[in-house]
């Protein structure tokens, strides 16, 4: 009988051990510690019944669930191991030879990527283009390789030297991110990325992101029914697709560039790790309700815990050799359980004990913070750098980026389709002209009429209303921008500064020019 908690395996400088889940957070009896820095591998099979490892001498299994030792092979080189989904055979690798089963004849594959899942099995391929001829994707079904219509489907591409290729969990459709070394356009250092949607059934399409700038994460939903992309200049944007590629709801913009499912699927943690803070957004995606908004400083490992509920966090090392420790949170933010390593020790691998789907069910959402022994600790808010001209002054409130707000992109109703761009557009000019007009009624209004401000200050009188129509609005621009050139002559004339001709016709206009705009935003 399977435990009601996963275990999590630690492998680091102190040797190779297991540590029972929430709520105990002890030391498992299950597998008794093994000591030395030899240990190069370990892996659980997909049940979590079983659990291998190498220690550079030999590869040993045993049962977790009856705690012991099953079989022992000589294979102190093996640095892979990976367990059949039947629990039937254990995979080494190390150099060493196979029989060919059966073999894809394509020129010039530069990538492939398996499929998930039982039978039958599907295979995504890449092969590059040259000579002007695009790159392509194509999905075949083991072992229906030969012919020229044994393809399952195909999408071409320009602008791709490399691509990543993400199968969803029911190996219907692949994801796929192609990126170039360079960006032509001189818009971004790190190259310039896409992404396409390839469907089993002959679909597929460019995901359209609405934001330019890298593509940091796209994860696919358990339910294989929609995905989340993480993209665009910082602070980046977060939206979900369905597999129509249509957005469903937008995250907005914030500090992210990573995106990480529960198993159930009715959970989205966004975060952003690495060069980023460690700052993560937990999401209920069934309500696009934000939960909580926990901060891991200094993480290079996330995991979803396979009941749904907690969270595993690690630095580890040689990615960070200082710091080095693993948390379990609850996602509602509390922090349940913190181990830190010793200042001379590493820690090099943590990871929960897998279990096959269904074996624990999914659990109504909270919202509250779960109760916890351990603190929770508060971040350190690094304050910005002032030059020392400005240490004396007033701190304004000024941002380099402008955020945007979630926003649910679902239609309001089952007729209702999203509009376009050119159809939102034309709807947002209509309004604002309609908006403009039910001013400028109120401005006639005899009890309503405003008191004019003195002519000397132009910048007072304008108002700052957008009339809708590009053209108007570009007038608007020119005479605002002539209105400034004007006072700034004004200014100079106070001075004692003597003005040229057509600068003193320039300053006579100023009449003619306030009364132009305020026709023109007001509609007349």
């Amino acid at each position: 009988m399977a435990p009601s908690t996963p275990l999590l395996t630690v492998r680091g400088s102190e040797g190779l051990y297991m540590v029972n889940g929430p709520p105990h957070f002890t030391e498992s009896t299950v597998f008794p510690r093994e000591s030395g820095k030899n240990c190069k591998v370990y892996t659980f099979s997909k049940d979590g019944t079983l659990f291998a490892w190498g220690n550079g001498e030999k590869v040993n299994i045993i049962s977790v669930t009856n705690k012991g030792l099953l079989h022992s092979f000589d294979l102190p080189k093996a640095v892979c191991l990976e367990f059949s989904p039947k629990n039937t055979v254990l995979a080494t690798w190390q150099p060493y030879t196979n029989t060919i089963a059966n073999k894809l004849h394509l020129q010039k594959i530069n990538d492939f990527v398996l499929s998930p899942g039982p039978q039958p099995y599907k295979v995504a391929v890449y092969v590059p283009g040259s000579k002007g001829a695009p790159s392509f994707v194509r999905l075949y079904q083991y072992p229906n390789f030969a012919g020229p219509h044994a393809a399952l489907a195909n999408k071409s591409f320009f602008k791709a030297d490399k691509v990543t290729m993400l199968w969803n969990k029911k190996a219907t459709a692949v994801l796929v991110i192609a990126s170039t070394d360079v960006d032509k356009t001189g818009a971004s250092y790190y190259g310039e990325q896409t992404l396409h949607y390839i469907a089993t059934n002959g679909e597929s399409a460019v995901v359209q992101l609405p934001k330019n700038g890298p593509i940091y994460d796209v994860v696919w939903n358990s339910s294989s029914t929609e995905f989340c992309a993480v993209y665009g200049f910082m602070p980046a944007k977060a939206t979900i697709f369905n597999l129509k590629c249509d957005p469903v709801f937008d995250f907005g913009t914030g500090p992210r560039n990573a995106a990480y499912y529960s198993p159930h699927g009715h959970i989205l943690v966004l975060a952003g790790f690495g060069n980023l803070r460690g700052q993560m957004e937990v999401w209920d995606v069934k309500n696009y309700k934000l939960i909580s908004k926990p901060v891991a400083s200094d993480s290079t490992y996330f995991a979803w815990c396979p009941d749904g509920e907690h969270i595993l966090t690690a630095t580890c090392a040689p990615r960070l050799r200082v710091n080095n420790g693993y948390k379990i949170w609850h996602y509602t933010g509390s922090i349940l359980h913190k181990y830190d390593v010793p200042s001379n020790a590493e820690l090099w691998q943590v990871s929960w004990q897998p279990f096959l789907d269904g074996i624990f069910p999914a659990k109504t959402i909270t919202y509250q913070a779960v109760p916890s022994e351990v603190p929770n600790e508060e971040p350190k808010v690094a304050t910005a750098y002032r030059p020392p001209a400005l240490r004396n002054k007033p701190i304004t409130n000024s941002k380099l980026h402008e955020e945007e707000p979630p926003q649910n992109m679902k239609p309001q109703s089952g007729n209702d389709k999203p509009l376009s761009k050119t159809a939102l557009k034309n709807q947002r000019k209509h309004e604002a002209k309609k908006a403009a007009k039910q001013e400028a009624r109120s401005d006639r209004s005899p009890d309503l009429a405003p008191t004019p401000a003195p002519q000397s200050t132009p910048r007072n009188t304008v108002s700052q209303s957008i009339s809708g129509d590009p053209e108007i609005d570009k007038k608007i621009k020119n005479l605002k921008k002539k209105l400034k050139a004007i006072e700034q002559l004004k200014e100079q004339a106070a001075t004692g500064k003597q003005l040229e001709k057509n600068q003193l016709e320039k300053i006579q206009k100023e009449t003619a020019l306030l009364q132009e705009l305020e026709d023109l935003e007001l509609g007349i």
